[in-house]
């Protein structure tokens, strides 16, 4: 298991937990040459990739302590939304993920049986959100909801592309897990939200 992470101490604690000779290396996403790199020690090391997961992601960069995500939500709608905070937290949850998996594309090409996860959010999907029921509708917008949205449209392009090499690409949705995403405010563990991409 190798743990990319944007922040190598960070990462290095998360392998540690893991065990079983869990490794880290230093990733930013959205680093073009931080990527290359994390490729070519993949590359050097193991010579293939048998699983991507595409995990990193930011909720925002100008929610300000204690302020709820309710709040945060009326600050971000279309309507008065800074572009550049769409901008922000779509280089890391879309963009992101898209540069990402394009540098590992020719190490998964070398696994028998490659898969690529990519971990999204239920407050991403159209159809729940269309649903007045839904109890996330009131937050959903084009910042890190949309992210989202944009992310299940990329799973569904990458899964159509690749289906004819055998590599299967998914999303899922681990709940709201309590991470430092959401200030540990998540109603679940990691581990319960882990199950859901292995």
């Amino acid at each position: 298991v190798l743990v990319g992470s944007r922040n190598f101490e960070r990462g290095e604690a998360a392998a540690r937990d893991i065990g079983q000779g869990a490794r880290a290396f230093q990733l930013d996403v959205t680093d073009q040459a931080s990527i290359a790199a994390a490729a070519e020690r993949i590359r050097n090391e193991l010579g293939r990739l048998d699983v991507l997961v595409n995990n990193a992601a930011i909720s925002n960069t100008s929610k300000r302590p204690g302020q709820s995500i309710e709040d945060y939500a009326k600050l971000t709608r279309p309507s008065n939304v800074s572009l550049d905070e769409v901008r922000a937290v779509w280089e890391t949850n879309v963009f992101g993920v898209l540069a990402v998996t394009q540098a590992m594309l020719p190490l998964l090409r070398e696994a028998r049986a490659a898969r690529i996860v990519n971990v999204s959010s239920g407050v991403g999907s159209l159809t729940r959100n269309a649903d007045p029921a839904f109890p996330y509708r009131s937050i959903f917008g084009p910042v890190y909801p949309a992210s989202k949205t944009a992310l299940n449209a990329m799973t569904l392009a990458m899964a159509i592309e690749l289906e004819p090499t055998g590599i299967k690409v998914n999303a899922v949705s681990p709940g709201f897990t309590k991470t430092n995403l959401n200030g540990y405010a998540g109603t679940e563990t990691v581990e319960q939200g882990a199950r859901e991409a292995v």
